[in-house]
C-alpha cells in the first residue's frame, strides 16, 4: 500500500502513525508528525524535479517556497518521492480569512527572483502541460460514450488558444519563475499552526509567463465565481509587491492577463466535465460557471480578445 509505505520511507522505517492527505494518480501525499512525504506522478520528470527542488530550498526563495527536509528525491513503489516540513493549509470553512493578499505578495516575489544564480537548468513551468492533459482526459471521457454537454464549446474555446498554451508547441523562450499551479491550496502556514504563508508544490514550477500565475483567480473573477473586491485585493498586492505581470497599478490587467485568463477557464471546464461525466452527475454552479465562459471565449471574433467583467 502505497500510503503505508510513503510513512515508513519519511520515517526511516520506523512505524508511525500517518494521515493521508491526498491520493491521486499525479501526487499520494501523506503526513508523518510534522513531516510530509510526497510520491509524485510515475512518470515525472525526475531531473527537473531535483533542479525544483534544489530551487525551493535556495536561499534566494526564502520566505517564498517551503523548502524540502530532505534536499533530494528517494523512490517508493518506482515513484519518486519527496519530504516536506507540514505547513496549515488555507481553512476551506473560512474563506473570508483567505490569504489573498499573501497569495498576491508571494507570486510577486516569486515574479522577482532572478533566474540567474538558482540551481539549473530551470525546466520550463509546467501550465500549458496541464491544459494539455486536462484536454486530454476530456478526450478519453468522450471515448468512453461520454459526451457532456459542453464539450463543444470547451474545445472550441481551446482553439482560440496559440499552441504553445495547449502545451502543442515550444513556449516562448526564457521567460520568468513561475509557480505553474498557482491556487489557494498551495500555501501552507509553517511552522504550523501560525508561521508565514509560504507557497508549496514545486512539480510545475520554471520558466514561463507570470500571468500564468493570476490565471485562475483572473479566470475566476470573468467567470463570476470570484468578486470584485476580492480580485482587487490579491491584484493589488502582486502590484504593489512588485509584481512584473498585469501592468502598472491603477492600470488595466487584461491586456496581459486575458490569453492566460482564457487558458485556464479551458483547463477548469474541461476537468470540470471530464471529473462530472466519470461521475455520472451534473456540473454544479461554479462548473457550469466555467464552461458558460468558454461558450463565450469561443463566440468572439478571432480578432478579439475576450474582455472581463464591468
Amino acid at each position: 500500500m502505497l500510503p503505508a509505505a510513503l510513512a515508513a520511507w519519511a520515517s526511516d522505517g520506523r512505524l508511525q502513525e500517518y494521515a493521508v492527505l491526498a491520493d491521486r494518480h499525479d501526487g499520494t501525499v501523506v503526513r508523518c508528525g510534522a513531516a510530509v512525504a510526497k510520491a509524485h506522478a510515475e512518470d515525472a520528470d525526475r531531473d527537473a524535479l531535483a533542479v525544483r527542488m534544489r530551487i525551493a530550498g535556495h536561499p534566494a526563495l526564502a520566505g517564498v517556497l517551503l523548502p524540502p527536509l530532505r534536499p533530494r528525491t528517494g523512490t517508493v513503489h518506482g515513484r519518486p518521492v519527496s519530504l516536506w516540513p507540514y505547513g496549515a493549509p488555507v481553512d476551506p470553512e473560512r474563506p473570508e480569512d483567505a490569504p489573498w493578499e499573501e497569495a498576491g505578495r508571494l507570486l510577486a516575489a516569486l515574479h522577482r527572483t532572478p533566474p540567474e544564480g538558482l540551481p539549473g537548468p530551470v525546466p520550463p513551468m509546467r501550465g500549458p502541460a496541464k491544459l494539455a492533459r486536462a484536454l486530454d482526459r476530456l478526450a478519453r471521457t468522450e471515448t468512453l460514450g461520454r459526451d457532456p454537454d459542453g464539450v463543444g464549446a470547451v474545445r472550441a474555446a481551446a482553439r482560440s488558444l496559440p499552441a504553445w498554451a495547449r502545451g502543442e508547441a515550444a513556449a516562448p523562450v526564457g521567460g520568468t519563475l513561475c509557480h505553474g499551479d498557482l491556487h489557494l491550496g498551495q500555501l501552507v502556514r509553517c511552522p504550523a499552526p501560525a508561521g508565514a504563508w509560504l507557497l508549496i508544490d514545486v512539480d510545475d514550477l520554471g520558466l514561463g509567463t507570470p500571468a500564468w500565475d493570476l490565471a485562475r483567480p483572473a479566470a475566476w473573477y470573468a467567470a463570476g465565481l470570484l468578486d470584485t473586491a476580492t480580485w482587487l485585493r490579491f491584484l493589488d498586492a502582486y502590484r504593489a509587491a512588485g509584481g512584473p505581470a498585469a501592468g502598472p497599478p491603477g492600470g488595466d490587467p487584461w491586456p496581459e492577463l486575458d490569453l492566460a485568463a482564457r487558458a485556464l477557464t479551458v483547463q477548469t471546464a474541461a476537468l470540470a466535465l471530464a471529473k462530472a461525466a466519470k461521475g455520472g452527475r451534473r456540473l454544479d454552479d461554479g462548473e457550469r460557471l466555467m464552461v458558460d465562459s468558454c461558450a463565450r471565449i469561443a463566440a468572439l471574433p478571432a480578432d478579439l480578445e475576450s474582455e472581463p467583467p464591468p
